[in-house]
């Protein structure tokens, strides 16, 4: 008799992530969910990452020392390597893993993911469902609900 594999499905995006289930049913349920503190927050509120600048010796001229950086999106990676953490930290609990998120994101995700929890990686989903209810989740990820 085989016993049911333990498959968790990370529902993810920049701001937003969720960790659900199927029970015995085949029945897609949220365990846990978890919010960007920062990602609703205005640029000017994230800080300042404008360029240093300097000036040659006979000009008044500046040039920029660095690229200016989208602090919006540096949130959004930071978010997802702190949902990768929240997934590592389960990593005896889980058999399998499917991670659902815009590309961007599911790649931060899995790339944080340590070796033993990334080898149970048995699919990504590149797509945004973190709106999507749990009950129509299933029209999406049904194909590795056995």
């Amino acid at each position: 008799m085989h016993r049911k594999q333990n498959i968790l499905f990370v529902i993810a995006d920049g701001e937003h992530a969720r960790f659900v289930q199927a029970d015995d049913n085949h029945v897609l349920h949220s365990i846990e969910s978890f919010d960007s503190t920062s990602a609703h927050k205005q640029s000017s509120d994230l800080g300042d990452d404008a360029p240093g600048a300097s000036f040659h010796t006979d000009s008044t001229t500046h040039h920029a020392l660095a690229p200016r950086h989208d602090l919006h999106v540096l949130e959004k990676q930071k978010f997802a390597r702190l949902v990768a953490a929240q997934i590592n930290a389960r990593q005896e609990m889980d058999d399998a893993l499917v991670v659902v998120a815009p590309a961007r994101t599911s790649a931060v995700i899995t790339q944080n993911l340590v070796p033993a929890v990334g080898s149970r990686v048995i699919g990504v989903l590149d797509k945004d469902l973190v709106k999507v209810p749990d009950h129509e989740l299933k029209d999406h990820v049904g194909r590795w609900i056995w």
